[in-house]
Protein backbone atom coordinates (compact mmCIF):
# COMPACT_ATOMS: atom_id res chain seq x y z
CA UNK A 1 0.00 0.00 0.00
CA UNK A 2 2.75 2.44 0.99
CA UNK A 3 4.66 1.93 -2.27
CA UNK A 4 1.58 2.51 -4.42
CA UNK A 5 0.66 5.57 -2.33
CA UNK A 6 4.13 7.12 -2.75
CA UNK A 7 4.16 6.32 -6.48
CA UNK A 8 0.70 7.80 -6.97
CA UNK A 9 1.66 10.92 -5.05
CA UNK A 10 4.81 11.43 -7.14
CA UNK A 11 2.90 10.95 -10.39
CA UNK A 12 0.23 13.38 -9.18
CA UNK A 13 2.93 15.94 -8.32
CA UNK A 14 4.44 15.69 -11.82
CA UNK A 15 1.02 15.91 -13.47
CA UNK A 16 0.28 18.92 -11.28
CA UNK A 17 3.46 20.60 -12.52
CA UNK A 18 2.47 20.04 -16.13
CA UNK A 19 -1.08 21.27 -15.58
CA UNK A 20 0.34 24.24 -13.66
CA UNK A 21 2.36 25.21 -16.72
CA UNK A 22 -0.84 25.28 -18.77
CA UNK A 23 -2.61 27.24 -16.02
CA UNK A 24 -0.07 30.01 -16.53
CA UNK A 25 -1.19 30.25 -20.16
CA UNK A 26 -4.83 30.41 -19.03
CA UNK A 27 -4.05 33.07 -16.42
CA UNK A 28 -2.18 35.24 -18.91
CA UNK A 29 -4.32 34.84 -22.04
CA UNK A 30 -7.91 34.42 -20.85
CA UNK A 31 -8.34 37.95 -19.39
CA UNK A 32 -6.91 39.33 -22.66
CA UNK A 33 -9.42 37.38 -24.76
CA UNK A 34 -6.65 35.35 -26.41
CA UNK A 35 -6.77 31.72 -27.51
CA UNK A 36 -5.12 29.46 -24.92
CA UNK A 37 -4.12 26.86 -27.53
CA UNK A 38 -2.74 29.00 -30.35
CA UNK A 39 -0.19 30.43 -30.99
CA UNK A 40 2.38 28.42 -29.08
CA UNK A 41 4.29 29.72 -26.10
CA UNK A 42 6.26 32.85 -26.87
CA UNK A 43 7.86 35.81 -25.13
CA UNK A 44 5.26 38.60 -24.81
CA UNK A 45 7.99 41.23 -25.31
CA UNK A 46 10.09 40.02 -28.24
CA UNK A 47 7.57 37.53 -29.68
CA UNK A 48 10.12 34.73 -30.10
CA UNK A 49 8.65 31.23 -29.93
CA UNK A 50 9.94 29.29 -26.95
CA UNK A 51 11.79 26.02 -27.43
CA UNK A 52 10.51 22.88 -25.68
CA UNK A 53 13.32 23.10 -23.12
CA UNK A 54 12.16 26.61 -22.19
CA UNK A 55 8.84 25.16 -21.03
CA UNK A 56 9.95 22.55 -18.50
CA UNK A 57 7.98 23.40 -15.33
CA UNK A 58 10.11 24.97 -12.57
CA UNK A 59 13.43 23.86 -14.07
CA UNK A 60 13.33 26.17 -17.10
CA UNK A 61 12.60 29.25 -14.99
CA UNK A 62 15.48 28.37 -12.66
CA UNK A 63 17.82 27.55 -15.54
CA UNK A 64 17.01 30.84 -17.29
CA UNK A 65 17.32 32.71 -13.98
CA UNK A 66 13.89 34.17 -14.47
CA UNK A 67 14.65 35.85 -17.82
CA UNK A 68 13.73 35.33 -21.47
CA UNK A 69 16.39 33.33 -23.33
CA UNK A 70 16.18 35.73 -26.31
CA UNK A 71 15.66 39.30 -25.09
CA UNK A 72 16.50 39.00 -21.40
CA UNK A 73 13.09 40.32 -20.27
CA UNK A 74 12.27 39.27 -16.72
CA UNK A 75 9.80 36.39 -16.30
CA UNK A 76 7.40 36.84 -13.41
CA UNK A 77 7.90 34.59 -10.39
CA UNK A 78 4.18 33.85 -10.71
CA UNK A 79 5.03 31.22 -13.35
CA UNK A 80 7.07 28.82 -11.17
CA UNK A 81 4.88 29.68 -8.17
CA UNK A 82 1.68 28.56 -9.93
CA UNK A 83 3.40 25.40 -11.18
CA UNK A 84 4.66 24.51 -7.71
CA UNK A 85 1.35 25.35 -5.99
CA UNK A 86 -0.61 23.24 -8.45
CA UNK A 87 1.83 20.33 -8.11
CA UNK A 88 1.50 20.42 -4.31
CA UNK A 89 -2.25 20.73 -4.67
CA UNK A 90 -2.50 17.61 -6.84
CA UNK A 91 -0.22 15.63 -4.51
CA UNK A 92 -2.20 16.60 -1.40
CA UNK A 93 -5.53 15.87 -3.08
CA UNK A 94 -4.28 12.46 -4.19
CA UNK A 95 -3.34 11.64 -0.61
CA UNK A 96 -6.70 12.89 0.62
CA UNK A 97 -8.63 10.73 -1.85
CA UNK A 98 -6.38 7.65 -2.14
CA UNK A 99 -5.13 7.26 1.43
CA UNK A 100 -8.13 5.28 2.74
CA UNK A 101 -7.72 2.77 -0.08
CA UNK A 102 -5.57 -0.29 0.43
CA UNK A 103 -4.97 -0.99 -3.25
CA UNK A 104 -4.36 0.85 -6.47
CA UNK A 105 -7.38 3.03 -7.36
CA UNK A 106 -9.87 1.78 -9.93
CA UNK A 107 -10.95 3.71 -13.00
CA UNK A 108 -13.89 5.39 -11.20
CA UNK A 109 -11.83 6.57 -8.24
CA UNK A 110 -9.03 7.71 -10.55
CA UNK A 111 -11.52 9.74 -12.60
CA UNK A 112 -12.93 11.12 -9.35
CA UNK A 113 -9.46 12.30 -8.31
CA UNK A 114 -8.73 13.86 -11.72
CA UNK A 115 -12.01 15.80 -11.70
CA UNK A 116 -11.52 17.05 -8.12
CA UNK A 117 -7.94 18.06 -8.89
CA UNK A 118 -9.10 19.74 -12.12
CA UNK A 119 -11.68 21.71 -10.15
CA UNK A 120 -9.12 23.02 -7.68
CA UNK A 121 -6.71 23.82 -10.53
CA UNK A 122 -9.45 25.91 -12.15
CA UNK A 123 -10.09 27.63 -8.80
CA UNK A 124 -6.35 28.36 -8.55
CA UNK A 125 -6.41 29.95 -12.02
CA UNK A 126 -9.51 31.97 -11.08
CA UNK A 127 -7.81 33.13 -7.89
CA UNK A 128 -4.70 34.33 -9.70
CA UNK A 129 -6.77 36.12 -12.36
CA UNK A 130 -8.94 37.74 -9.68
CA UNK A 131 -5.83 38.89 -7.80
CA UNK A 132 -4.28 40.43 -10.89
CA UNK A 133 -7.26 41.70 -12.88
CA UNK A 134 -10.19 41.76 -10.42
CA UNK A 135 -12.05 39.64 -12.94
CA UNK A 136 -13.51 36.12 -12.95
CA UNK A 137 -13.77 34.73 -16.52
CA UNK A 138 -16.94 32.73 -17.14
CA UNK A 139 -15.09 30.12 -19.22
CA UNK A 140 -12.79 29.08 -16.35
CA UNK A 141 -15.56 29.49 -13.77
CA UNK A 142 -17.97 27.21 -15.65
CA UNK A 143 -15.16 24.70 -16.23
CA UNK A 144 -14.66 24.49 -12.45
CA UNK A 145 -18.39 23.88 -11.93
CA UNK A 146 -18.46 21.24 -14.67
CA UNK A 147 -15.50 19.30 -13.25
CA UNK A 148 -16.98 19.47 -9.73
CA UNK A 149 -20.18 17.87 -11.05
CA UNK A 150 -18.16 15.32 -13.05
CA UNK A 151 -16.31 14.45 -9.83
CA UNK A 152 -19.70 13.72 -8.26
CA UNK A 153 -20.61 11.61 -11.31
CA UNK A 154 -17.37 9.63 -10.91
CA UNK A 155 -18.14 9.18 -7.22
CA UNK A 156 -21.60 7.91 -8.17
CA UNK A 157 -20.01 5.43 -10.59
CA UNK A 158 -17.61 4.32 -7.87
CA UNK A 159 -20.45 3.89 -5.36
CA UNK A 160 -22.75 2.19 -7.84
CA UNK A 161 -25.57 4.61 -7.02
CA UNK A 162 -26.92 7.87 -8.43
CA UNK A 163 -27.22 9.59 -5.05
CA UNK A 164 -23.78 11.34 -4.97
CA UNK A 165 -24.46 13.02 -8.34
CA UNK A 166 -28.04 13.93 -7.46
CA UNK A 167 -26.94 15.38 -4.13
CA UNK A 168 -24.19 17.41 -5.82
CA UNK A 169 -26.64 18.80 -8.38
CA UNK A 170 -29.14 19.65 -5.65
CA UNK A 171 -26.54 21.31 -3.44
CA UNK A 172 -25.06 23.30 -6.33
CA UNK A 173 -28.50 24.61 -7.30
CA UNK A 174 -29.41 25.45 -3.69
CA UNK A 175 -26.12 27.25 -3.00
CA UNK A 176 -26.04 29.18 -6.27
CA UNK A 177 -29.77 29.95 -6.17
CA UNK A 178 -29.67 30.96 -2.52
CA UNK A 179 -26.72 33.27 -3.07
CA UNK A 180 -28.37 34.79 -6.14
CA UNK A 181 -31.60 35.38 -4.19
CA UNK A 182 -29.68 36.98 -1.32
CA UNK A 183 -27.80 39.24 -3.74
CA UNK A 184 -31.08 40.21 -5.43
CA UNK A 185 -32.71 41.13 -2.12
CA UNK A 186 -29.68 43.15 -0.96
CA UNK A 187 -29.56 44.89 -4.35
CA UNK A 188 -33.22 45.85 -4.09
CA UNK A 189 -32.82 47.17 -0.53
CA UNK A 190 -29.56 49.08 -1.05
CA UNK A 191 -29.85 49.94 -4.73
CA UNK A 192 -26.34 48.53 -5.30
CA UNK A 193 -25.12 45.30 -6.80
CA UNK A 194 -24.22 43.02 -3.88
CA UNK A 195 -22.27 40.42 -5.89
CA UNK A 196 -21.75 39.35 -9.46
CA UNK A 197 -22.84 36.26 -11.33
CA UNK A 198 -19.31 34.90 -11.04
CA UNK A 199 -19.65 34.55 -7.25
CA UNK A 200 -22.90 32.62 -7.76
CA UNK A 201 -21.15 30.11 -10.04
CA UNK A 202 -18.28 29.72 -7.56
CA UNK A 203 -20.85 29.02 -4.84
CA UNK A 204 -22.32 26.25 -7.00
CA UNK A 205 -18.86 24.74 -7.46
CA UNK A 206 -18.19 24.86 -3.72
CA UNK A 207 -21.47 23.16 -2.85
CA UNK A 208 -21.03 20.49 -5.55
CA UNK A 209 -17.68 19.58 -3.99
CA UNK A 210 -18.51 19.97 -0.31
CA UNK A 211 -22.27 19.60 0.08
CA UNK A 212 -23.84 20.87 3.31
CA UNK A 213 -22.74 21.89 5.94
CA UNK A 214 -19.32 21.92 4.23
CA UNK A 215 -20.39 24.79 1.97
CA UNK A 216 -21.25 27.00 4.95
CA UNK A 217 -18.00 26.07 6.73
CA UNK A 218 -16.06 27.09 3.60
CA UNK A 219 -17.92 30.42 3.42
CA UNK A 220 -17.14 31.05 7.08
CA UNK A 221 -13.47 30.14 6.59
CA UNK A 222 -13.26 32.42 3.53
CA UNK A 223 -14.78 35.32 5.50
CA UNK A 224 -12.28 34.81 8.34
CA UNK A 225 -9.34 34.65 5.92
CA UNK A 226 -10.50 37.85 4.18
CA UNK A 227 -10.90 39.95 7.34
CA UNK A 228 -7.28 41.08 7.73
CA UNK A 229 -6.65 41.81 4.00
CA UNK A 230 -9.94 43.75 3.87
CA UNK A 231 -8.97 45.84 6.90
CA UNK A 232 -5.50 46.53 5.48
CA UNK A 233 -6.85 47.40 2.04
CA UNK A 234 -9.51 49.80 3.42
CA UNK A 235 -10.86 51.58 0.33
CA UNK A 236 -9.04 49.29 -2.13
CA UNK A 237 -10.97 46.47 -3.72
CA UNK A 238 -10.15 43.01 -2.32
CA UNK A 239 -10.71 39.96 -4.57
CA UNK A 240 -12.85 37.38 -2.76
CA UNK A 241 -12.54 34.35 -5.06
CA UNK A 242 -9.04 33.46 -3.72
CA UNK A 243 -10.46 33.29 -0.18
CA UNK A 244 -13.46 31.25 -1.32
CA UNK A 245 -11.09 28.85 -3.07
CA UNK A 246 -8.81 28.54 -0.04
CA UNK A 247 -11.78 28.05 2.26
CA UNK A 248 -13.07 25.31 -0.04
CA UNK A 249 -9.70 23.55 -0.03
CA UNK A 250 -9.40 23.71 3.77
CA UNK A 251 -12.86 22.21 4.26
CA UNK A 252 -12.34 19.57 1.56
CA UNK A 253 -9.14 18.40 3.25
CA UNK A 254 -10.29 18.65 6.86
CA UNK A 255 -14.10 18.49 6.76
CA UNK A 256 -14.48 15.62 9.23
CA UNK A 257 -12.53 17.21 12.13
CA UNK A 258 -14.11 20.60 11.37
CA UNK A 259 -17.65 19.17 11.49
CA UNK A 260 -16.81 17.26 14.68
CA UNK A 261 -15.48 20.46 16.28
CA UNK A 262 -18.63 22.33 15.18
CA UNK A 263 -20.86 19.64 16.67
CA UNK A 264 -18.96 19.75 19.96
CA UNK A 265 -19.31 23.53 20.05
CA UNK A 266 -23.04 23.46 19.27
CA UNK A 267 -24.13 20.41 21.23
CA UNK A 268 -21.40 20.00 23.82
Amino acid sequence: MLTSLVTGTMISFILGLMIGSFLNVVIYRTPRGENVAWPGSHCPRCGESLRWYHNIPLLSWLGLRGRCAFCGEGISIRYPLVELLNALLWAVLYLRIAFPESALPGMASLLHFLMVAGTFSALLALSMIDFEYFAVPDSVNLFALATALLAAAAHAWEAGAWSPLLHALRDAVLAAGGLWALAWIIGKVTGKEAMGGADVIVAGTMAALLGFPGFFLALFAAALLAIVPSLLARDTMVPFVPFLSLGTLIVYLFETPLVQALNRYLYG
